[in-house]
């Protein structure tokens, strides 16, 4: 089942079922589904939660195009949002062999700090970090951010998991975790700022429950980067590359830490984006998950 909101003018947000190239829109608060976060809460598991929004599809006769919620937030039109707004939203580093390599490669005088990064590929414990709230998330087709104190902000594109009740995986999502990077290489300490920003995650454009994406770990993912309407960069990798698999990283994350239905944990990149394909304002970002959608973000710099 894949389930996402969207915005309509008058009526605010929405709950919607994707049913090929139409949505269903099964709001109904009193039913527990005022928003996806709300719906996740009540329901808790990906099987209570496919069940629930399905029962509510059957009983809605209001349907939409995709094609007409697909385009710029606009308050005057109907558009997608993020298809959950998480209440927290936490990040994994260095778990693909890809990130392990990248940044043995850029340790020394002008890169990272030597000992540091190469060390948590190889470690029990994985790199977990708290990444954003709902007002810095961006959805489908919103602008995403670079820090106006940044010069080498670079896309992360992700495969992101949704947690339900006790940590139960609900479903998937793509995600942007979006990084300062000049930031994290002057003190690793710093790495909270380079993190954390308005604007600074993007997720969408649907999320898939865990009942129809069965194995997360076998899926290509993709991110493009446009500028001035040429395409700039392309890279590719696969979630098969994930040495720390979702169940992994979802437990280290639950212990000694509640968290809510609704949260989103970000499992990390394969793909490194080179340094000369820094994001610059103006730019369109593109992240494809198999299984999930293209995710689409303009880019801006934050005037503060």
């Amino acid at each position: 089942m894949r389930l996402c909101q969207f915005f309509l003018p008058g009526r605010g947000r929405r709950v919607g079922v994707v049913e090929g190239d139409r949505v269903v829109d099964i709001t109904a608060s009193r039913a527990g589904a005022g928003s996806v976060v709300e719906l996740i809460a009540a329901c808790g598991t990906a099987p209570r939660l496919e069940r629930r929004a399905g029962q509510l599809a059957k009983a809605s006769r209001t349907r939409l195009a995709w094609r007409d919620l697909d385009r710029a937030p606009s308050p005057r039109r109907p558009h997608l949002l993020a298809p959950l707004d998480p209440p927290e939203v936490w990040g994994a580093g260095i778990t693909y062999r890809r990130s392990r390599e990248y940044y043995e490669a850029h340790t020394g005088e002008d890169g990272r700090t030597k000992g540091i990064y190469d060390y948590v590929y190889e470690a029990k414990r994985p790199e977990l970090f708290f990444k954003a709230t709902a007002a810095r998330v961006a959805g489908p087709n919103a602008p995403i951010s670079i820090r106006q104190d940044s010069t080498l902000t670079a896309v992360e594109a992700e495969l992101a998991v949704v947690l339900g009740r006790g940590g139960a995986i609900v479903g998937y999502t793509a995600g942007n975790d979006l990084s300062a990077w000049d930031i994290e290489r002057e003190n690793p300490l710093f790495l909270p700022q380079s993190k954390v920003f308005d604007g600074c995650f993007a997720c969408g454009p649907v999320l898939v429950t865990a009942g129809e994406l069965r194995d997360p770990h076998v899926l290509e993912l993709t991110c493009a980067i446009t500028r001035g309407g040429a395409r700039r960069y392309e890279g590719r990798t696969s979630t098969r590359e994930l040495k720390r698999q979702c169940p992994e990283l979802v437990d280290w994350l639950c212990r000694g830490n509640s968290c809510p239905p609704g949260t989103v944990l970000s499992t990390g990149t394969g793909i490194l984006v080179p340094d000369e394909h820094a994001l610059a304002d103006g730019d369109l970002v593109e992240i494809t998950l198999e299984g999930v959608g293209t995710l689409r973000n303009p880019v801006r710099r934050l005037d503060r």
